[in-house]
């Protein structure tokens, strides 16, 4: 056996061999478009020592854009899931009509957040067919506003990041055993402590992964905030305090501490939803594959 075979068998007995340089590619782009990114980001943020980071935790208008932010994107990914949940449970099963009514779930999906803000102007909006309508009724004497303030947000946020949910959520309940279910229906358990003691348990790390994914998705909202908030007051988001940071003052270095903060805010919040999800179950996911 030549130094050469030698070698390639001591490298594959540590899981090293030719199959391993197909990740090549894939790690080179992680260094290229993360990594690389993400380390001169921290680097500027740094400049100067920790000013920049003061100068944002020392302005209460830059720092209550983290408590604003919250407000948004909790209560939106809480609502994504919970709504997902029931809706994504009854449609595991096969009946007529499931690819349909799947399809007119996920269309919300395919139009961005752009065109999803202009129907909300066009249905909410102060002359809006939902006010038009209630104002031909008689139930309001003035237009409702549900948009250019937090509730427009909300609901793009929510029209935006429901799809997302429902189908991770779906593909969750999908790979969890059904004859688990039977299994307790036969000794005579209803629906509820079947879902509540066999279902819930094992969709537990799916739900605690939905909710961080939609949680991240929605703390990074900016184009609703403009679009159907009020970026200057009561949806004046982090992201656009980055943004008004780097491209209207050209601190480079506070917007990228401002960045810093958003992924440290977000990191902190998956944290603490799997920390919880820990607490309620350990074991593995439960599902066929």
């Amino acid at each position: 056996m030549t130094e050469k075979t030698a070698l390639r068998h001591r490298l594959a007995e540590r899981g090293v061999d030719r199959q391993l340089l197909l990740l090549l590619p894939a790690l080179l782009a992680v260094l290229i478009l993360f990594v690389y990114p993400f380390a001169y980001g921290m680097g500027l943020s740094f400049q100067g020592g920790l000013g920049a980071y003061r100068t944002f935790f020392e302005d209460a208008y830059q720092r209550d854009t983290i408590w604003t932010t919250l407000q948004l994107a909790l209560p939106a990914a809480f609502l994504n899931v919970a709504a997902s949940v029931p809706i994504a449970y009854r449609m595991r099963g096969r009946f007529r009509g499931k690819r349909l009514l799947t399809t007119l779930l996920v269309v919300p999906i395919t139009l961005g957040t752009v065109l999803t803000a202009e129907g909300l102007l066009n249905f909410l909006g102060p002359t809006g067919w939902f006010n038009r309508v209630l104002l031909d009724a008689g139930l309001v004497d003035a237009p409702l506003r549900l948009t250019n303030n937090y509730w427009g947000v909300f609901f793009s946020l929510v029209i935006t990041g429901f799809p997302f949910a429902f189908l991770l959520i779906l593909s969750y309940l999908s790979g969890i055993d059904p004859t688990l279910e039977r299994a307790a229906a036969t000794l005579g358990a209803g629906w509820w402590p079947r879902f509540h003691r066999i279902t819930l348990p094992l969709l537990a790390p799916g739900l605690a992964t939905t909710f961080c994914l939609t949680f991240v998705l929605a703390f990074s909202v900016f184009p609703s905030a403009i679009l159907v908030g009020d970026p200057a007051g009561t949806t004046r988001v982090i992201s656009i305090a980055a943004y008004h940071a780097a491209y209207e003052a050209y601190d480079y270095s506070l917007a990228s501490a401002i960045a810093v903060v958003m992924g440290v805010v977000e990191l902190a919040v998956v944290a603490a939803v799997l920390g919880v999800r820990s607490l309620f179950y350990t074991g593995s996911t439960g599902g066929k594959g």
